[in-house]
């Protein structure tokens, strides 16, 4: 305890630094993990497409949807 108290000031700082860098980790996991399942659902509706599944105004539709979605994971201030 008393040992804990003695090495605050030198533990809090970098106790925080650590906590900020786990966020930030998280936080970038998480849009790379939403990235690649827009990517992955681009892809299967290009192939429902060319199999002849969907019609092309529904894929023109949902391919502008999952473009817009990508573009705005990739630049989140726009």
């Amino acid at each position: 305890m008393i040992f804990d108290l003695l090495l605050a000031p030198i533990a809090a700082p970098i106790n925080g630094l650590s906590w900020i860098g786990e966020k930030i980790l998280d936080r970038a996991s998480t849009e790379l993990d939403d990235k690649e399942n827009l990517s992955k659902q681009l892809l299967a509706l290009q192939l429902a497409f060319d199999l002849g599944d969907l019609a092309e105004e529904e894929f023109e539709a949902q391919e502008e949807a999952l473009l817009i979605a990508i573009a705005e994971l990739a630049d989140p201030e726009s």
